[in-house]
């Protein structure tokens, strides 16, 4: 068995749509924060199953789903993205296969309406198809799968429609950089006082020209730039804890 799994707080504007693309499923679980909006009552009348669950992080989130949906297979869709037919098709296949306990996912990201190729942005794979009893997940935020056998690598992208405006890209960015710094403190790293400086410089060498963001124009310049401010904010916050 299948079972789609979609984290959710506050996603009433992207829920209908997301689970309209993943019917296909065996299961389909809105896996929710405890929204304050309409989400869980939409994915309810649409014919979802609820489960609400307190917000931790994101990799205890997610480790709450694995444990609680009941399921061979477990494949993880955000809000905002949309599985195609091909990608349908695709995972029905691949999890017949033995040899693997996960699949890598390509994602396409639509920034601002815009397809985004270059700076890191794609491929994009993300680890989402994961046999249930063999992943978990670990790091607060840009939280990573520590799994037990061997993964694959699909070739049909998810389609991911992240961020709407720039101003939501920066905020989303900020806070993400506040849960960075969290994770970082308690591992024990001890920035020096030209780190963030440092840290911003090697974000932008590493989106824009190694990960080819220029291939974007100015839509890849300022998403390096962005990047690389996040990155700076992450240290400075861990810098200022230190004093």
């Amino acid at each position: 068995m299948l079972a789609v799994v979609i984290l959710t707080r506050n996603e009433s504007a992207f829920i209908e749509a997301c689970m309209e693309s993943v019917r296909w499923a065996d299961r389909v679980v809105v896996f929710d924060s405890y929204s304050d909006d309409d989400t869980v009552e939409r994915a309810r009348a649409w014919g979802a199953e609820v489960i609400q669950h307190p917000f931790e992080n994101y990799a205890a989130q997610r480790n709450a789903a694995l444990e609680r949906v009941e399921a061979d297979w477990i494949f993880f869709v955000d809000a905002d993205e949309r599985a195609t037919p091909e990608l349908a098709e695709e995972i029905r296949a691949a999890i017949r296969d033995p040899h693997y306990v996960g699949w890598w996912v390509p994602r396409r990201n639509y920034l601002f309406g815009r397809l985004t190729r270059g700076g890191g942005w794609w491929p994009d794979y993300q680890l989402r198809v994961l046999r249930r009893g063999y992943a978990r997940y670990e790091r607060p935020v840009h939280e990573i799968v520590v799994l037990q056998g061997a993964a694959g690598y699909l070739r049909n992208p998810l389609i991911h429609y992240n961020y709407d405006s720039p101003a939501e890209f920066r905020a989303k960015q900020r806070a993400y950089a506040r849960l960075e710094a969290q994770a970082l403190r308690e591992a024990g790293v001890r920035p020096h006082w030209y780190t963030p400086w440092t840290m911003m410089a090697r974000e932008f060498w590493r989106r824009f020209i190694r990960l080819r963001g220029y291939i974007d124009g100015l839509h890849g310049l300022r998403l390096a730039v962005w990047m690389a401010l996040a990155v700076g904010e992450t240290y400075r916050l861990l810098q200022q804890e230190r004093e």
